[in-house]
This record gives C-alpha cells, structure tokens and sequence, in this order.
C-alpha cells in the first residue's frame, strides 16, 4: 500500500463528516479564507466525481438559495449525498468538460458567481507530462471563466510547474485579484496548489470553441 493509498487524518475524517473523500477540506479552507461558496449563488463544480466538493456546496446551499452545475467522465457517489445529488437545485452531466457538448449544457444554466475545478489528469509518474496535463485541464477551466457574471470567481487546481505562472499571469488579467493557495489537506508530498481568481471584470461571454484538451481526466474527490 502506497502512502496515498493509506487512510490519513483528513480521508478518516472524511468519512466521519460523511463526505467521499478527504479533498473537501481543500475547498473548505479556501472557502473560509477566501468566501469563495458562502457568498455564490450559482456555482459550476468540473472534475466533480466522486462528489466531496459538490456535496460541500450542496449542504451549504441547503441554508441558502443557490443552484449547481457539476461534470466529470465518472458518476458521483451517492454514498453519502442523502438525496442532495437528486434535487432541483442541482445538475449533473456524466463527460468530459473540455468537449463542446458538455461546454453547451453547462453554459445553458449559467451564467455563474463561482467556478471551481479540482480536476487532474490520469498520471503517468512523470512529473514533467503529468503538469502539462494538468495546466492542459486548468487552461480549459479557465476558458469556463467566460461565463462568470461581473465580479465572479474561480478556484483551479494546477500541479506546480511548467507554465503554470503564465496560467497565473492570465487570471490576473481576468480578475481583480489572483492568488496561488495550497490548503492544508493537500498531502506532504503533493506538488498541487490551486490558483484562485476573484472579481471577474465584465463582460459575461459564453464558453468558446477553442482547441479541446483530450486528455482523460480523473478527480480525487
């Protein structure tokens, strides 16, 4: 068993708190410091499966109005969903984010005050493909930032390296402000941080048809 394999602090408390996997507390600690869910009230989760992050957003919407969108190549868990993953206030399409059908169906309920995406590529081990892949997969979660009212935000997450300043450096041409933040409950040894932007400067544009990343994709959620 490798050491990702083994159950950690933050993967048994997961389990406690009833949520798929331990990458919720990424989302919460960037949404403590950040008020990044608390103050959205339409948000598009992509790389959703198996759901911890969706579920977050859910349960909090539970205490205030607010609708979903989510997408990944998996289904989400419903382990621990309570019937959350089958209600109005929430929308689920099973595909690949970066092709253009899925792009329509989300476009077609938003547009959106937060995007977030904890997706990441399938890793080969080596370090310097598995970053281009994942600033592949952010560059496509940015390219969803079109469809961000005024003033809206975007949590990505990117494996460190390779090009990802220059990622950095366009968010900060579409947002006020952009930050790289790497919460707690990222593992030791993990060279993923996440990029967030907030305060989205106008106007809403809707997501366009650039060249599609075709890498398969997984989440760790």
């Amino acid at each position: 068993m490798t050491s990702h394999e083994k159950p950690d602090y933050w993967s048994r408390k997961a389990k406690t708190d009833g949520y798929p996997a331990r990458s919720v507390y990424k989302l919460k600690e960037m949404d403590e410091k950040f008020g990044l869910v608390k103050t959205a009230s339409r948000v598009l989760d992509l790389g959703a499966a198996p759901g911890s992050w969706s579920l977050y957003v859910l349960r909090l919407f539970a205490r205030q109005a607010g609708f979903l969108s989510a997408a990944d190549l998996s289904p989400l868990s419903r382990r621990y969903d309570g019937g959350l993953f089958g209600g109005e206030n929430f929308f689920f399409i099973e595909g690949d984010f970066t092709t253009e059908p899925v792009r329509a169906a989300l476009a077609a309920r938003g547009p959106y005050t937060l995007i977030l995406s904890d997706a990441a590529p399938a890793t080969t081990g080596n370090r310097t493909v598995d970053t281009l892949r994942s600033l592949a997969l952010a560059e496509a979660a940015l390219d969803y930032a079109a469809l961000l009212v005024d003033g809206g935000s975007l949590a990505v997450k990117v494996f460190q390296g390779g090009d990802s300043a220059a990622l950095l450096k366009q968010m900060r041409e579409r947002f006020k402000t952009a930050r790289a933040f790497k919460p707690k409950a990222c593992r030791s040894d993990s060279f993923e941080t996440y990029f967030i932007g907030t305060g989205k400067r106008f106007p809403v544009q809707t997501v366009s048809g650039d060249s599609e990343k075709k890498f398969t994709a997984k989440s760790n959620k």
